[in-house]
């Protein structure tokens, strides 16, 4: 019989890649999602069906918070988080022979604006406000289920970095029309992950049965969003690119409908636990990254 994996909201940039990873390596990719041709969120036999004698489940659900912070959006983003782990939470406890291993996602948006200092699992400060409240409520409703057969694991991801798709996408088109300098300051962090390093970690962790918990999901080498900018620049072959003040982005983020949180926090996440554990990095620097995607 094929071995199994569970993807819950498969189907957007991390799902499609981890999708490919899996099938490539002799995987049955069983997809959770509201898509029509995938196993749905409202058919919870047939989420229990697949979860039973799953390897493994990996939770990506939820709206994307790229979007402007309205109330019923907002509503939403934190909906599509917590109701959709409650329902998997439920369907494992359902299972006969259920995933050994249950990784949910979380976020590194979860820490407070840091421009003084990396947060750790151990001494992080989380923050105040809405997307914070989301990850704490996100990673509540996971470690609320008492699954003595399911180890359950929540990601807190910092910003995924690969080819086509993700934040890419518009780094890529601001540095296109010669508008790739820093944005706002330019002294905020960027704390990042190479989507190739997403799935390491994912195996790596099915592979050490005494892990679990919360673990920070972010390359050991954080930039500056100056930095960062020079990197993209340089990936692509431009020397130049004009900044972005605050108030013009703040303008940009209304045309384009969403918030300048994604680019105004300062994210300083370390993979404290991931390193004291023995994991090692493909792209632990953002040059490297960054060549990797844009050459691909």
């Amino acid at each position: 019989m094929k071995k199994k994996v569970v993807l819950a909201g498969g189907t957007g940039f991390i799902g499609r890649y981890l999708e490919q990873q899996f099938t490539d390596t002799g995987y049955e990719v069983l997809i959770i999602s509201r898509q029509p041709q995938h196993i749905s969120w409202d058919d919870k036999n047939g989420i229990i069906d697949a979860l039973e004698g799953a390897e493994m489940l990996i939770n990506l659900a939820g709206k994307s918070v790229n979007c402007r912070y309205t109330e019923k959006n907002k509503r939403e983003i934190y909906n599509s988080r917590t109701i959709t782990t409650e329902t998997l939470g439920e369907a494992i406890q359902a299972c006969y022979n259920p995933p050994p291993l249950w990784i949910n996602s979380s976020t590194a948006t979860i820490y407070r604006h840091a421009e003084d200092r990396p947060m750790t699992e151990a001494n992080g400060e989380l923050g105040r406000g809405f997307s914070v409240d989301v990850g704490k409520a996100w990673e509540q409703t996971l470690f609320s289920f008492q699954l003595p057969r399911t180890r359950q694991v929540a990601l807190r991801l910092a910003i995924v970095l690969g080819q086509g798709g993700g934040v890419m996408t518009p780094y890529e088109n601001l540095v296109r029309f010669g508008l790739g300098g820093k944005q706002a300051s330019g002294n905020q962090m960027f704390s990042w992950i190479h989507i190739e390093d997403v799935y390491r970690i994912i195996l790596f962790l099915q592979g050490r049965d005494d892990l679990s918990g919360v673990f920070n999901c972010s390359a050991p080498k954080p930039v500056t969003n100056r930095e960062l900018m020079k990197q993209v620049r340089r990936a692509m072959g431009r020397k130049i690119g004009l900044p972005a003040p605050a108030w013009l982005l703040e303008m940009g983020a209304v045309f384009i409908r969403t918030e300048t949180e994604l680019i105004f926090k300062s994210r300083w996440v370390f993979p404290d636990r991931l390193l004291k554990q023995g994991f090692r990095f493909k792209y632990p620097a953002i040059d490297q990254a960054l060549r990797q995607i844009v050459k691909q």
